[in-house]
């Protein structure tokens, strides 16, 4: 099978989809690899270590999609690469289409089939969503902290205090792995170490804590399907002025009501008040850490996928069926349909 791996082009996306050792592995199996030009450059990976390993290097993406079976990339296509994408060729990346009807009746359009890294599940987990969420979960605190300073527009609260003064509070709303990585990062800035407390997310008890949270932490997930908004505008009018909201879950639309997508070069804005950050692809920050931690779990699909088809994969590893969010035209994820009002297939 011919695999493309083209340049990410959504704003300051600096990952990769193939590391040059996993392009290594497929031609090893006899399968081409076809990599755009500096498409590994912004995690640290050079043209000549994927020539090296077996790759060609490709100049433009439209011979990139025009060659490839299997397109292996990071995030979902953006407009440019609507025309590309045709029936009977694979794209496995990360699609979050409950967030985009545009988006999605781009792929049904194209008559792609479009493997969502997102909605593959596994024992109830989801392995290929899990090591991007860790990075966003940890870096939320981060950020969160560095926009409460002064400087950034903060109400000027050191997230972790210091001896005699009490530490910022932090409200992290989902208990998935972006939330619990939150809560790790946000108790290692904790020199009291003893302050965590859990309650069911629900209205009443988001209202009795908004006067006193410095740090807002959104990490809501339903697997495929469009967050839920969770976070009115009347919760946030109760924070302090300087407070921040960091939305984890802007990628499936965002669980505040007046989340909207931002990008690492413009990151943040006010409104209630609140300073919002809600960057899409908050892990392409750290994109030589993302692009190893991603590929580590991809690369066994991609694999599978090269070598058996895409019937042939979903027989292998019967979790890709999950995966499946559009097939010749046709919706197959449910979650998706729903989020938009158009009608579900099965994908098989």
């Amino acid at each position: 099978m011919i695999i493309g791996v083209p340049k990410e082009i959504k704003e300051q996306e600096q990952r990769v989809a193939l590391l040059p050792s996993a392009a290594k592995q497929l031609t090893r199996r006899s399968h081409s690899v076809l990599v755009e030009k500096n498409a590994g450059i912004g995690s640290g990976y050079p043209d000549e270590e994927y020539v090296n390993a077996g790759a060609e290097i490709v100049a433009q993406a439209k011979d990139v999609f025009a060659r490839a079976d299997l397109i292996v990339k990071v995030k979902e296509p953006r407009e440019a690469e609507f025309p590309l994408l045709r029936r009977g060729q694979i794209l496995f990346t990360y699609l979050h289409l409950a967030a985009s009807k545009p988006l999605t009746e781009a792929l049904l359009k194209s008559g792609v089939t479009g493997v969502a890294y997102e909605t593959i599940q596994v024992d109830h987990r989801l392995p290929l969503l899990e090591p991007m969420s860790e990075i966003a979960g940890r870096m939320s605190v981060v950020m969160g902290a560095n926009f409460l300073a002064k400087y950034n527009g903060g109400s000027g609260v050191l997230l972790g205090g210091v001896p005699g003064v009490l530490p910022g509070r932090v409200v992290i709303v989902g208990g998935g792995t972006s939330g619990v990585n939150a809560l790790r990062m946000a108790k290692g800035l904790d020199v009291a170490m003893e302050n965590l407390h859990t309650l069911y997310s629900n209205e009443a008890n988001l209202n009795d804590l908004m006067p006193d949270c410095d740090l807002l932490i959104g990490a809501v997930l339903l697997p495929g399907a469009k967050a839920p908004k969770l976070i009115t505008g009347a919760m946030l009018r109760q924070m302090k002025r300087g407070s921040v909201l960091v939305d984890i879950s802007i990628d499936q639309g965002g669980c505040a009501e007046t989340s909207r997508p931002t990008t690492h070069l413009d990151p943040v804005y006010v409104e209630e008040g609140v300073t919002h950050y809600c960057v899409a692809n908050m892990p392409a920050a750290y994109s030589r850490t993302a692009t190893q931690a991603l590929t580590n779990v991809t690369y066994r699909y991609v694999e599978l996928l090269a070598d058996f088809g895409l019937e042939g994969a979903c027989k292998k590893q019967p979790a890709l069926i999950g995966g499946i969010n559009t097939r010749d035209g046709r919706l197959t994820c449910q979650a998706v349909a729903e989020a938009h009002g158009l009608k579900y297939e099965p994908p098989l």
